[in-house]
């Protein structure tokens, strides 16, 4: 009987376990986590003061690379950000910076500034016109990106749409792919917020 009894607390309390309320992330984790905190960019928001790619200690930072002119993608996924975060009570949303890397500085970095701000007041406007920085900083994230011109004399941007998640140890901690949910993001953030 003891047995018996043992066995089935045993088997509650494994169920317990795997039946816990923890959510399963809809952003998703490379393993290992690439470090990229040791890398910086120039922040034009911020006098061109160079911009480390790693959160503030108990925050995060969402990073994008994207570009001014784009249609679609990047001013779908900087308004889904920002609705995310607005959806976090104030001490959370003060937690989540978020920095946009031009793929196309040619055309971006007069207008840039403009362009992130925006979108979030505090937002950081990552540029550069050096393509082997930018190529070191694109390359941990995976981030792919070609700027060319059309056979009529159009320029042309073609990028990776995914929006990433770098925690304080300076690690790639998150990626969304783009058409992740506004509601999906928001939850993402608070629960990499609370492991913090």
């Amino acid at each position: 009987m003891r047995r018996l009894v043992a066995t089935a607390l045993a088997a509650t309390t494994l169920l317990t376990a795997c039946g816990s309320n923890t959510r399963e992330l809809a952003g998703f984790r490379r393993e290992p986590a690439p470090a990229v905190g040791g890398l910086a960019m120039p922040d034009l928001a911020n006098d061109g003061d160079e911009f480390a790619l790693r959160a503030r200690d108990g925050g995060v930072l969402a990073v994008y690379f994207g570009f001014t002119n784009c249609p679609d993608f990047c001013p779908t996924t900087l308004s889904d950000l920002k609705l995310a975060r607005n959806r976090l009570d104030d001490d959370e949303a003060g937690r989540v910076e978020v920095a946009m890397i031009s793929v196309d500085p040619d055309r971006d970095l007069p207008v840039l500034v403009d362009y992130v701000t925006s979108f979030f007041d505090d937002g950081h406007a990552l540029g550069t016109d050096d393509p082997s920085l930018l190529a070191e900083v694109a390359a941990p994230f995976g981030a792919q990106y070609d700027v060319f011109e059309t056979d009529e004399g159009e320029i042309e941007v073609a990028h990776t749409t995914a929006l990433y998640l770098v925690d304080d140890a300076g690690e790639l901690a998150l990626t969304w792919q783009f058409g992740t949910t506004i509601d999906d993001i928001a939850a993402d953030l608070e629960q990499m917020l609370e492991a913090t």
